[in-house]
């Protein structure tokens, strides 16, 4: 029975070994890809008077599927620390802050705001 019971005991360290290994082994798993993750983000930065995109992140409560997300052009007038920015609206005369992580660079030319419709047929 002694000998048996020991067995028992060696076979419950063993396994508590291994279980101890497995963590480690996924804390080291976790850091490498946390690792890659942080080096495949890009940083933006903007600078006053930059054209940026903002991203509307309530739209999908709407329907249209090929509406974009993106609306603007918006102007930035003035960088918040942690990334907050202050972007202004020309034609309604109006500055609100953002988050950062919502604006994307604006390479385009001016835009007219009017809506246009055109009706695409099926032949």
């Amino acid at each position: 029975m002694e000998a048996a019971g020991e067995k028992r005991m060696l076979q419950l360290n063993e396994l508590e070994e291994f279980r101890l290994e497995d963590y480690e082994n996924d804390k080291v798993y976790k850091e490498k890809v946390k690792r890659w993750h942080d080096r495949t983000l890009v940083r933006k930065s903007f600078v006053p008077g930059q054209k940026v995109l903002l991203y509307n992140s309530r739209l999908r409560l709407f329907l249209g599927k090929l509406k974009s997300r993106w609306s603007g052009p918006f102007t930035v007038k003035t960088i918040f620390p942690h990334r907050a920015v202050e972007i202004f609206e020309m034609h309604l005369n109006q500055a609100f802050k953002v988050n950062g992580q919502r604006l994307k660079h604006y390479y385009g030319d001016t835009v007219n705001h009017k809506v246009v419709s055109a009706v695409l047929s099926t032949t």
